[in-house]
């Protein structure tokens, strides 16, 4: 009788070892004195000699019956079949799935080593970091005089911004005019001086609030500010809301209101409504150019307006507020 199994069983039974070693059973079937072969296999007749009980000569006459036996007995004890000589299909081990790190953009994880909490998409402005320290000058110094877009070939002016660089309340248009591209100052023109009149009727003066654009030149006959151009110059009002960090901003039209909130929805669907904008509250209402079109809808620039005095801690008077929804 041959002192060894078959090629073809020793194979298999070296396979299986393997298996059981990567489900973490092999220890409960083999004995520790056991050892390998050169190439590191191990023997599968060594195997089986040291774990059928009282085996201990390999030529005994019923060993190669024994060895049947203890195959079968294997078979039932752990429900594992093992497979035909003809097809070997071994199951493999799965991976672990890898958990990707997700960027936490300005959000803090809750403890130290986890994962941050999943974030919406990335937007236009999440994609402009914080700097710290920064400040309306620096905004302005980095501007110089800017050429990033085609605005900057008709241009008379840049028109940055102006007011209160702590303000409470700042005041966010589409882009300057006619008479602000000459004089370099937001609304300055007709529309300028309806919203000198809104903001006096709260209670306040120009100088207590910061005015703005979404873009700091003039566009060509007074039209929208284009995408490309929205794109590349709101980056720095982002920076302005960030320096000057209000309580409160006040979209004054469908292009500010849509470019901070992200959105292609008309203003008649959320103005008046509070809107969050990092970390701001945002108030979107018609812009003064539209209400010297349309002056029956000041009462509802007024109610707007009324709801920002609420959270600024302002009170309503009667009289100032009669002037707000009929100024000459």
């Amino acid at each position: 009788m041959p002192d060894r199994l078959s090629d073809a069983l020793q194979d298999k039974l070296s396979k299986r070892l393997s298996f059981y070693d990567d489900i973490g059973i092999r220890q409960f079937y083999r004995n520790r004195t056991v050892t390998t072969a050169n190439d590191g296999s191990y023997s599968g007749a060594a195997w089986l000699r040291c774990s059928l009980p009282g085996a201990s000569d390999e030529h005994e006459p019923d060993f190669q019956k024994r060895t049947t036996e203890h195959v079968e007995t294997l078979r039932v004890e752990t429900q594992i079949a093992i497979p035909d000589t003809r097809e070997e299909t071994l199951p493999k081990s799965q991976p672990k799935p890898i958990v990707p790190q997700l960027p936490s953009f300005g959000a803090r994880s809750t403890s130290k080593g986890s994962l941050p909490p999943l974030t919406p998409k990335i937007s236009l402005f999440d994609s402009v970091s914080r700097i710290a320290d920064d400040s309306l000058l620096k905004i302005r110094t980095d501007l110089g005089e800017c050429a990033r877009c085609k605005l900057h070939t008709t241009r008379n002016k840049i028109v940055f911004g102006d007011g209160n660089p702590k303000a409470e309340l700042v005041f966010v248009g589409e882009g300057p005019g006619r008479d602000e591209d000459a004089q370099g100052l937001p609304f300055v023109g007709r529309a300028g001086k309806l919203l000198t009149q809104m903001i006096e009727a709260m209670g306040l003066q120009r100088k207590d609030v910061y005015i703005c654009n979404v873009v700091k030149c003039r566009p060509p006959e007074n039209r929208l500010p284009e995408h490309d151009e929205i794109k590349t110059c709101s980056p720095y009002l982002l920076r302005q809301l960030d320096a000057i960090a209000p309580k409160v901003i006040v979209c004054l039209g469908a292009c500010s209101a849509q470019t901070l909130l992200e959105t292609n929805r008309g203003i008649s669907h959320f103005r008046g409504e509070w809107q969050q904008f990092r970390g701001h509250k945002l108030m979107a209402t018609y812009h003064p150019a539209y209400l010297l079109r349309n002056p029956a809808a000041k009462s509802e620039v007024w109610k707007d307006l009324q709801k920002v005095m609420a959270v600024l801690g302002l009170e309503v008077k009667k009289s100032k507020a009669a002037g707000a929804e009929s100024p000459s």
